[in-house]
């Protein structure tokens, strides 16, 4: 029998502490309603009494979300629990999360204070906040540098005073994984009154090993995790949710199971991007753009004949339609045949050999192998096929200047002139294009690379664009960066506009 691991989402508390990320009342509606459809248990939607903003927001994602627990953050002060209580009054099911530092380093340098005075505050602000809600989770701040007696003694307090939950963070990212796993299995063998609480895991990735220590902890007794989406947070982040979920759904056998609907981790992963302007780092585990994608030649052969000869999760299990085969030198023929096949050229054995032959010769050159290259190395220009190309391209803008694009477009052979402003020169020429083309599609993806060093860099362009509820790529590469953006999003266009 699988036994319940509780989600406890911080992106829109410790996740937005990141400088830079800082989100509107509307925007972390939008992140908190995803939140509730990809299966998070417990939202913690703030700290409120940190500015008015926090406060409105917690009142508005309160309202906005059903079914998961919503929580705010306070510090083992009075007036934090008060303000929190009332940000709280619209929720449907709520919780305080209030705690304080255990360490001997907090205790000492960063309270001036004494173990027995600090064990006396944390019963005092679990007593304060058990006024306003049955559910108070207590936060041992910096656990991981705690010492286990002393922690237990914290710990079994709290519960007496009436915790739910009890957090054991592990604040600074210091405790190895055995270590931290220790720390929960002497809490669950010695804290008197342990049965009553759900402990809880908080881990920081300073030495990158957050998800390490937080699925060690799970497996010596923890029964929630305090994660964020795409492990963002302070420093070098918190323990990421789509690993941890990944990583229960792959290892059934460890009888650990969560609510996550894991088709909807990869659409969370590129809103709280997105709205956070925080890139996705490419060999990011899960939801990372290399995530899925194979360059080698044994690893192409092996994936493309059995999927579970290199990869572990189906592609599909995070939301995405398939991986990714990348063609580079290292890739054998498979590969190219199936590339190939994907752009529905079929060849003979003997031409495929030198085509292929061909394209190591090109791969060699290149960093990066595109359709076109691909299309021309068989005989078949790509472009010269495509049904819309751009026939001329004009950009005005400057300092002082609002940017105006004229773009000419060749439509079947018919030419169609239009004209734009917008907020950059690539916004005003994508608005001329789409002033032409007359449909409804959103840019989701908007990627550019350099290629080389140096102000003459090719810049390449990698564009998905939605239409009709489905994804097409475009790809184009050019020194003028607001040309291949362009050309990236005709190319899209073509893929659905034939």
């Amino acid at each position: 029998m699988q036994e319940k691991l509780f989600i406890f989402d911080t992106t829109l508390r410790d996740g937005e502490q990141v400088p830079g990320c800082q989100l509107n009342t509307v925007e972390k509606i939008q992140v908190a309603e995803a939140l509730e459809e990809l299966g998070v248990d417990i939202i913690e939607a703030g700290f409120p009494v940190s500015s008015p903003g926090d406060f409105n927001s917690v009142i508005e994602i309160s309202k906005a979300v059903t079914w998961p627990v919503i929580c705010t953050l306070t510090r083992a002060v009075e007036k934090d629990i008060d303000v929190a209580a009332e940000s709280l009054q619209s929720a449907r099911r709520k919780r305080i999360h209030t705690g304080i530092g255990t360490s001997d380093c907090h205790i000492r340098y960063k309270f001036n204070s004494s173990r027995e005075e600090i064990l006396e505050r944390a019963v005092a602000a679990t007593r304060y906040a058990k006024k306003y809600v049955e559910d108070v989770e207590f936060y041992c701040e910096d656990a991981g540098r705690t010492d286990n007696e002393y922690l237990s003694q914290v710990v079994e307090a709290v519960i007496r005073a009436g915790a739910t939950v009890v957090n054991i963070p592990d604040t600074t990212g210091y405790c190895l994984p055995d270590e931290y796993a220790a720390k929960i299995r002497y809490l669950a063998e010695h804290v008197d009154g342990i049965h009553k609480a759900i402990i809880s895991t908080h881990c920081h990735n300073d030495l990158g090993m957050a998800t390490a220590n937080t699925v060690q902890g799970v497996l010596n007794g923890a029964r929630q995790v305090e994660v964020t989406i795409n492990g963002i947070g302070e420093r070098a982040g918190n323990t990421s949710l789509e690993e941890v979920a990944m990583i229960f759904k792959s290892h059934r056998a460890l009888g650990i199971d969560t609510n996550i609907n894991t088709t909807k981790i990869y659409g969370i992963s590129r809103i709280v991007s997105s709205l956070m302007n925080m890139p996705v780092q490419p060999n990011k585990a899960i939801v990372g753009r290399n995530a899925f994608a194979h360059s080698s030649g044994i690893h192409q052969d092996g994936v493309l004949k059995n999927r579970e000869s290199y990869e572990i999760i189906d592609p599909k299990d995070i939301g995405l339609d398939d991986n990714a085969i990348v063609l580079t030198a290292r890739s054998g023929r498979a590969a190219l045949k199936h590339h190939l096949n994907l752009l529905g050229v079929k060849l003979e054995s003997g031409k495929l050999d030198k085509v292929y032959e061909d394209f190591l010769r090109l791969a060699d050159r290149k960093k990066d192998i595109r359709d076109d290259d691909i299309l021309l190395l068989v005989g078949k220009d790509h472009t010269s096929s495509q049904r819309i190309k751009l026939q001329y391209l004009q950009v005005t803008s400057g300092i002082g200047l609002q940017p105006v694009a004229s773009v000419c477009l060749d439509i079947a052979g018919e030419k169609f002139e239009a004209a734009a402003s917008g907020n950059g020169p690539v916004d005003a020429a994508i608005k001329a294009v789409k002033s032409i083309i007359h449909r409804q599609m959103t840019i989701q993806e908007f990627l550019i690379q350099a290629i080389n060093k140096g102000s003459d860099d090719i810049g390449k362009v990698h564009m998905q664009v939605e239409y009709e509820g489905n994804i097409y790529y475009g790809f184009s590469a050019n020194t003028d960066i607001i040309a291949a953006s362009v050309e990236a999003f005709v190319d899209a266009i073509n893929k659905f506009a034939n």
